[in-house]
């Protein structure tokens, strides 16, 4: 009966046609109400707001969880209600109506839901007292017309408000910068509790060609230049030509994004060949005012639209990437503004309705907080020691006290790392500011280093060094103190831009090439939703880390520097620095304390067995004087179980090993001689010396004699005490560990090989260099190589090839050179093949490329194991000695029998000490016994066979996916 009622009336209203005018005449009020239902009145804000309200109207699954709203900013919406209370902008209402309209406000503050429209009433109520100020000087001020929020609007209101056209949009204002970066990063991560924060990258996963057709991309850096940022910009470009999308270069950072034009263009598979060792970065870097205002970015907005380019890679620093997020956060805002000035259509602006951004941390500094290590830090490091060496044989020859200022304006780490790497005598760091006597102390030491015969000293200081009370301490107010109190001859080198340049270490394009691929997945991956994110590097994963949780946490340490906090800056910069620190003060000691009591008298033995590694002098250096340190006595056992069985032993001293951390080889010597035919002899002087503990420093043949002595426990209690092992080959073969000391050493040398033997190639025609690794049955110098090298191809062991897989690279490589590619590369562990040796491979594309290509053939040898240690090598020397120490410390206290002897026969009492992900992990060497492939003496399992895919993704162009079979001839026309 109802329903036909209701039909009967509405036939009538038809017929009738009356106006809108007639009918609030006709019928009652209640029936015109337009927020009658259970919604709340909605504030256009976005697309994106739109979407979820509607879902969450629906009550449809999947809706993400409400976020929570920082207690800083609820405080903020509180303070400016009370404010505007204050000031009588509510004197109007009835005290009843304002207690309501109080708890409304509280209530939204808390609301994320309500965020937006508590937003919106307090801009509103700021704008009714502004325009009351401006126009109404000099005239009674009339009742305040305070927009309605939360309660029940009027008659009057609903009406004018349900038939007056939609109104403007209303556009947020841009976002900024929080006042209290500490706090904010509190917020933040109370916010993010029981989120995951930490998302694992695809390194190693299938990854389908041509998954992602259609998207766009592009990659800038900004800001400061580093090394390594060229290797990232390959990877991107050829990553995302890989899975079918598009791929731009905006040239000079964010001003070539504002700037367009032909600052923007598509890039190609060789247009990034050639580049991955030449530091700096070829598509330009700049710092852009006009991006921080809404304008420039307004620009920039356009710039990309027209170009279809949703998708940013930003390689900078922490600023760089603090300038993406706002860019992401004003995206909404910037579309309704284009819109607005009609230089956009509302179908572009529904297009592409939200911008995806990832982040690369490119930066000297190291001063970013979420990744281990950012792009171009190890280069510098680089740049410094080889400095630093220089100087030293100038300094010696001269007995001159040299001062070296290195950038790191806001950090340390820089001068930190570098101390350590080169035994400096002292540094200035900002985290970390000297005592109020440091003249008095610095000096001291310095006079008592000459006395005891040290014809050299070096200093450093970081560009942002500052005292106790905020002073700068510079290099030459260090120079003017030694010189006024001492009257050395001292000199000053500042560094400067030199740390900048140069090409980036085999580590930094490593690090560029694992970061830009992880980026443009994450970028595939990414939805509207995605909060935007930084690809860091956690031990030996490439990671997804918050971007905003990251700059907050970077900005918080500035805090606290500057207000003083000088504990918690250390520990903010992480635990690696905070250790750093630590073992720096340590080994520079000038003289080893006293024995404390307890905690010393024992006797420890240290011999290196395997093949020499550069890093096996800083590890024992740490190793000596860490047990003197502690009151402990060390034996260094010469040319490791051959001294030990003919007693070539000496007691080490404190001076005997200064200078040991920049040399190469294995002062102490090293042979290959395992103990099992020895045992007798090996017993007989570990009983004669009284030894309480044996650390090992080698290769797999270290490993292999620790074992021995252990699994002879039962026949000899002489080996029943703690034993440790800590792996030292450039193969970085021993199974327990990720890496090896040695090995990066190596690794750099081989990149750096491979780049001189490309450019002798330089003004030739065509040319292929086939280059033979070191490494036995292990493939890791030869894969990481060839990443960091850009080789076309790379043949180990653990990956089997045949001849078809070698014919059709050299298909691959005879369509690269029809592309405009001039010389490749290739690579080949030495036990890669019995049958398809180096002599093999060099003949068969000597012959298959004939006419388009020369072939030239390079076996490297002896020349892997030599040079410098590098920084990396230096510094993870020393830290694993030290850890080494500390171990062997608590194990001999927990055994020690009451005749003063150590006795233990457990199997985590003979352990080899790996470097795995981020962590240094003891681990028994009878457990890693069943994880060894002993006939080819490599582990079973090996982490950086994950990087191989990427390999060959890096090398290859789309055609050599496409294409089977490449007709040579055809090629050599093509050419011609």
């Amino acid at each position: 009966m109802e329903l036909q009622l209701v039909d009967q009336l509405r036939e009538k209203l038809e017929k009738a046609k009356l106006s809108r005018e007639e009918l609030r005449r006709v019928f009652p009020p209640t029936l015109f109400k337009k927020d009658s239902h259970s919604a709340p009145p909605y504030v256009p804000y976005s697309f994106q707001r739109q979407k979820l309200d509607a879902l969450k109207r629906l009550n449809q699954p999947g809706i993400p969880v409400k976020p929570r709203i920082p207690k800083s900013q609820v405080k903020k919406y509180l303070q400016e209600f009370e404010n505007a209370k204050a000031a009588g902008r509510f004197a109007h209402l009835p005290v009843d109506q304002l207690e309501k309209l109080e708890k409304e406000v509280k209530a939204a503050a808390t609301d994320a839901d309500k965020a937006s429209e508590l937003e919106e009433f307090l801009r509103a109520v700021r704008e009714e007292e502004l325009s009351e100020d401006e126009g109404n000087e000099g005239y009674e001020r009339a009742p305040p017309q305070v927009p309605v929020f939360g309660a029940e609007k009027t008659f009057e209101q609903s009406q004018q408000q349900f038939f007056q056209t939609p109104y403007e949009e209303i556009i947020p204002p841009p976002p900024t910068f929080p006042e209290d970066p500490w706090q904010a990063f509190l917020d933040y991560m109370a916010a993010a509790e029981g989120q995951e924060n930490l998302i694992l990258g695809q390194e190693g996963q299938v990854i389908e060609r041509g998954m992602h057709k259609g998207k766009g991309i592009a990659v800038l850096t900004s800001g400061g230049d580093s090394q390594g940022m060229n290797a990232a910009v390959r990877a991107v470009v050829r990553m995302s030509l890989y899975v079918g999308a598009r791929v731009f270069f905006i040239k000079e950072g964010y001003q070539g994004m504002v700037d367009g034009g032909d600052n923007i263009v598509e890039a190609s598979w060789s247009s990034v060949s050639g580049i991955i060792h030449k530091g700096g970065t070829v598509i330009g870097s700049a710092r852009c005012k006009d991006f921080r205002d809404r304008e420039g970015r307004m620009k920039a907005a356009k710039n990309l639209i027209k170009r279809g380019i949703t998708n940013l890679v930003i390689i900078g620093g922490d600023g760089s990437l603090t300038g993406a997020n706002l860019f992401k956060q004003d995206w909404p805002a910037l579309l309704a503004l284009l819109i607005k000035k009609g230089e956009i259509t509302e179908e572009e602006r529904k297009a592409y309705s939200f911008i995806n951004i990832v982040g690369m941390v490119g930066s000297i500094d190291n001063d970013f907080c979420g990744t281990d290590m950012t792009i171009g830090t190890d280069s510098a490091l680089h740049r410094i020691i080889e400095a630093v060496d220089a100087i030293s044989s100038t300094a010696y020859s001269h007995q001159r006290c040299f001062i070296l200022e290195v950038m790191g304006r806001h950090c340390g780490y820089l001068c930190l790392s570098a101390s350590i790497a080169c035994e400096a005598d002292y540094m200035f760091i900002p985290e970390f500011p000297p005592d109020h006597n440091w003249e008095e102390r610095l000096c001291e030491k310095l006079e008592s280093e000459r006395s005891m015969g040290q014809r050299l000293n070096i200093i450093i200081v970081a560009e942002g060094a500052i005292d106790r009370e905020g002073e700068a301490i510079t290099a030459e107010g260090v120079r003017k103190v030694i010189a006024d109190n001492l009257g050395f001859d001292t000199r000053i080198t500042v560094l400067g831009h030199v740390q900048r340049g140069g090409s980036p270490s085999a580590f930094d394009r490593l690090l560029g090439c694992r970061m830009g691929a992880e980026a443009v997945l994450a970028l595939m991956e990414a939805t509207q939703e995605t909060e935007p994110c930084v690809i860091s590097l956690d031990g030996n994963q490439a990671v997804r880390v918050p971007l905003m949780g990251c700059v907050l946490k970077t900005q918080a340490v500035a805090q606290a520097m500057k207000d003083r906090n000088w504990d918690q800056a250390v520990q903010m910069r992480g635990r690696s620095f905070a250790r750093n620190l630590e073992t720096y003060k340590m080994l520079t000691r000038l003289k080893p304390p006293k024995p404390v009591e307890g905690k010393g008298g024992f006797n420890l033995g240290v011999m290196h067995i395997g093949a020499p590694a550069c890093g096996m002098n800083a590890a024992l250096r740490s190793f000596v004087r860490n047990c003197i340190y502690r009151g402990d006595i060390v034996y260094g056992i010469h040319d490791g179980i051959d001294g030990l069985v003919e007693g070539n032993i000496q007691e080490m001293k404190w001076s005997e090993v200064s200078g040991w951390v920049g040399q190469g080889g294995a002062f102490l010597g090293t042979k290959r001689t395992l103990p099992d035919k020895y045992l007798d002899q090996v017993a007989a002087r570990l009983r004669e010396y009284k030894m309480h503990s044996l650390l090992i420093v080698g290769g797999f043949e270290a490993y292999h004699a620790l074992l021995q002595l252990y699994e002879a426990r039962g026949k000899y209690k002489e080996f029943c005490i703690p034993m440790v092992v800590i792996p030292s080959t450039i193969s970085n073969n021993v199974p327990g560990s990720d890496f090896s000391l040695g090995c990066d050493t190596a690794l750099n040398e081989i990149t750096e090989i491979c780049d001189r033997i490309r450019q002798s190639a330089q003004g030739t025609k065509r040319r292929v260099f086939v280059v033979e690794t070191m490494g036995g049955y292990c493939g890791y110098l030869a894969t990481l190589a060839g990443l960091a090298g850009g080789a076309d191809a790379a043949y180990i062991y653990e990956e089997q090839f045949g001849i078809q897989e070698l014919q059709l690279d050299v298909y691959h490589m005879a369509a690269k050179m029809a592309e405009g590619v001039q010389r490749g590369l290739v690579l080949r562990n030495e036990n890669a093949n019995e049958n398809y040796s180096t002599e093999f491979i060099y003949r068969l594309y000597s012959e298959e490329g004939k006419g388009i290509f020369s072939c030239r053939k390079n076996v490297l040898g002896h020349m892997q194991q030599g040079g410098s240690p590098s920084v990396f090598d230096r510094n993870m020397g020393t830290k694993m000695a030290a850890k080494a120490v500390n171990w062997m410390t608590e194990q001999m206290l927990q055994h020690r029998q009451d005749d003063g002897s150590v006795v233990c026969d457990e199997a985590n009492t003979a352990v080899l000490l790996g470097l795995q992900k981020r962590s240094y992990v003891f681990q028994p060497v009878s457990e890693l016994k069943r994880k060894t492939d002993w006939d080819r003496r490599i582990p079973v399992n090996q982490w950086w066979l994950k990087l191989r895919p990427l390999l060959r993704i890096l090398a290859k162009h789309d055609g050599a996916y496409e294409e089977e079979g490449i007709n040579v001839k055809e090629v050599e026309e093509a050419l011609d």
